[in-house]
Parts: structure tokens; sequence; C-alpha cells
């Protein structure tokens, strides 16, 4: 009786396809996800700075008024709305003025909201990711 020869070569032909497959696909999502990530991180970023300098010009909007000889500065709703609409008009986007408002009197407190739309996966999110961004920045002569 002769020993069966087994051919280790024959055997493992081919095997490395699906794990080099496995691999490519990991590395497109993996790369996808980085992409999508980096393009959501960016506009929220831009709102939020969008939102700092509508509360800054906002916290503009103030009338002086005296107190027992000494001024004293009062936000106002509607030139604290006005003043932080007037920054969102000229910023490029599609960002809208959400509120502007005081608790306080000194400090305005403004929303802004916008969309973003995926790179990749723009089809699958048609209305894109609601995005919001909300800053407060107290008057100077308080």
């Amino acid at each position: 009786m002769t020993a069966a020869r087994f051919d280790v070569r024959g055997d493992e032909s081919g095997s490395i396809l699906p794990l080099t497959l496995g691999y490519a696909v990991l590395a497109i999502a993996l790369i996808l996800v980085c992409v999508n990530a980096t393009s959501l991180y960016l506009p929220q970023k831009r709102l939020d700075a969008l939102a700092d300098a509508a509360a800054l010009a906002a916290a503009d909007g103030f009338s002086l008024t005296l107190e027992g000889g000494v001024p004293r500065a009062e936000l106002d709703a509607d030139r604290m709305r006005t003043q932080a609409q007037s920054v969102i008009d000229v910023a490029p986007g599609d960002a809208v003025l959400v509120g502007a408002w005081t608790a306080d009197g000194a400090s305005a407190r403004v929303t802004v909201a916008g969309a973003w739309h995926p790179p990749v996966f723009s089809p699958f999110v048609p209305g894109g990711v609601p995005l919001e961004a909300t800053a407060t920045s107290r008057n100077a002569l308080d």
C-alpha cells in the first residue's frame, strides 16, 4: 500500500481572494465613514461661527436708559433679531435664524439652523440632516 499524498498547495488555492475582497470592502467603508464625518464636521463648525457672529451682532441691539443717573444698556428683542438677521443674510449658505432672545436683558442668545447633505449618500437623505447652533454674547456696556 502506498501512502496517500496530499498536495497542500492544491487545497489552499483561491483562499486569499475572499480575504482580499473583505479587506477592500472594509477599507472602502472606512474611507466613506471618514469622508462623511469630515463633511459633517465642517458645516457644523461654519454654523457655530455664524451663530457666534449673529449673537455678537445681536448683543449690539440695545438701547441706553438712565436709572438714577447711571446709564444702563437694555437689549431690545426686535433690534436683536434685526441685527442677527443682517449677519445671516450676508453669510453664504442656507442658514436661517431660528431665534434671538435675551433672558436677562444683557446677554443675547441666538439660534441658527441649517442642513447638511452627505456627499456620498445624498440620494438616501434627500432632505439633508438638520444642524443647529446656539451662541450667547453679552453686551459690553453692562
